[in-house]
């Protein structure tokens, strides 16, 4: 009688056991499969070339393309921080393999896919590859790249200055400022075009000015503007920066992005209005 009592109890441990066992292995399965539906897996690598298939491009304008690129999977991240780039691979035409710096337009919240807003320009070696690309074929990517490093207000307002398709960085971190609503930082952008029809993102732009008037702000410069005009003409000035940037403070930051000579004058007119190194980023 005993001894078989003796093996009801070691039978009752062992179940007891298997029991436990198995509840720890739910319990772990549950949570992994928890946590893996909830954190996106991170893409982008900066020692090695991927792939990216196009899915889809949309011919934007005569010269401007949007690529949307598929991530490996629904809830993969590109994984680039704001403000900072990925290194493209295109072929030029004789088929030689060129690098171009792009500034995706969308953010880490964009899951499954990145986008890439592009001006093909006749003579450029990468754009004119974005621009042959049709849907189905692959881009190589590496990243992230670039020495911008933002956090939510690290500074009370940013000037941007952007010319051309160097409205794309300013984009990236203007759009990362205006959908967190913890982050309060103002935003003072001047744009500046040949004409009217080369406005990257034009619709985008306008709409966060009507979607956050206290906080964002555009003005627009064109060296070739159309008849009716209220907006900027001409180069980038030291009075058009005066008049639509904050001004020079500890708490204020000067964002620049174009073509050299651009660059150059703008740097020239900041230091003119007494904004100093620290105050003055250009990507």
């Amino acid at each position: 009688m005993a001894g078989l009592v003796e093996q009801l109890l070691q039978q009752d441990k062992a179940t007891q056991l298997g029991l436990g066992l198995a509840l720890v292995v739910l319990v772990t399965g549950t949570v992994y499969i928890w946590y893996s539906n909830r954190k996106p897996t991170t893409v982008l690598r900066p020692d090695k070339w991927l792939k990216f298939k196009l899915a889809k491009k949309e011919q934007v304008s005569h010269n401007v393309v949007k690529l949307h690129f598929a991530l490996p999977t629904p809830k993969s991240v590109l994984g680039l921080p704001i403000g900072q780039h990925i290194s493209c691979m295109g072929f030029d035409t004789d088929g030689a393999e060129v690098v171009r710096p792009y500034t995706p337009t969308t953010l880490d919240s964009d899951v499954g896919f990145f986008e890439l807003v592009v001006k093909v320009y006749k003579e450029g070696k990468v754009s004119g590859y974005f621009g042959r690309m049709k849907e189905g074929d692959y881009l190589s990517a590496k990243g992230p790249k670039g020495r911008f490093h933002y956090k939510p207000n690290q500074v009370r307002a940013f000037g941007m200055i952007a010319g051309g398709t160097g409205i794309t960085p300013m984009y990236q971190v203007a759009r990362a400022i205006l959908e967190n609503p913890e982050d309060k930082t103002k935003i003072y952008l001047i744009y500046a075009n040949v004409t009217y029809d080369d406005i990257l993102l034009k619709e985008d732009l306008d709409r966060f000015a009507i979607d956050h008037p206290d906080q964002f702000k555009v003005y627009y410069v064109l060296n070739q503007p159309p008849v009716q005009w209220n907006g900027g003409v001409g180069y980038i000035s030291k009075g058009m920066l005066e008049a639509n940037c904050p001004p020079p403070a500890d708490d204020v930051q000067i964002l620049r992005c174009g073509p050299p000579p651009m660059n150059k004058a703008i740097a020239g007119h900041c230091d003119a209005l007494g904004y100093t190194k620290e105050m003055q980023f250009q990507f």
